[in-house]
């Protein structure tokens, strides 16, 4: 199982990385300390604090000849992740 599925880059978490805080989406079962491992381990650098937070998918509707369908778009869990005092993460360098 992958820990980290993805980094977010958005506005707020862009605020947020001046600070030493980063975000990225991550496996819905995975814990703190997985995501702090998978971190320290990919990008090489001190984790001092995890948060995570659980969404809920959003409700999505669109009518079609056959009539209005409706369902859900999948449930993610979301991490914020405070590296050490002077680390960075570059999440471009290998673009």
């Amino acid at each position: 199982m992958s820990v980290l599925v993805k980094p977010l880059v958005t506005e707020k978490i862009s605020a947020l990385n001046e600070e030493g805080r980063y975000g990225f989406v991550v496996a819905i079962k995975a814990n703190k300390i997985q995501i702090k491992q998978a971190v320290e381990a990919m990008y090489g650098v001190t984790v001092e604090d995890v948060n995570t937070m659980r969404y809920q998918g959003k409700v999505k509707s669109r009518n079609t000849k056959a009539g209005a369908i409706s369902g859900r778009t999948a449930s993610y869990k979301k991490a914020i992740v405070k590296v050490a005092e002077g680390e960075v993460i570059d999440f471009y360098s290998g673009i």
